[in-house]
């Protein structure tokens, strides 16, 4: 139980710092395309899962936004992501 709330922990996590990097970035489609993965499936383990490719994403959501986050969860800069970010981030206007 503890690993599983680990992994909740850190999905979320990952789930609002990719937010914060991207979100100000992404086109009107993206957005609408992000808003449907993160509220349509009944289950944030599926999310993990498609985001850590521990199993294949479904066709609907198999798009630009989910291999933004794929290549976001790899973390291939290896940065400490330890903490959920400051909310500010949500007022500032897009890029």
């Amino acid at each position: 139980l503890l690993q599983s709330c680990s992994l909740v922990f850190v999905y979320l996590l990952s789930s609002s710092l990719f937010a914060k990097e991207n979100l100000n970035r992404m086109s009107e489609r993206q957005l609408n395309l992000y808003d449907r993965l993160i509220n349509e499936p009944s289950n944030d383990w599926d999310i993990y899962y498609w985001a850590t490719e521990a199993k294949p994403t479904p066709a609907v959501f198999e798009n630009d936004v989910m291999a933004m986050l794929r290549e976001f969860a790899k973390n291939k800069n290896r940065e400490q992501r330890l903490r959920q970010p400051d909310l500010e981030y949500l007022f500032e206007s897009p890029r």
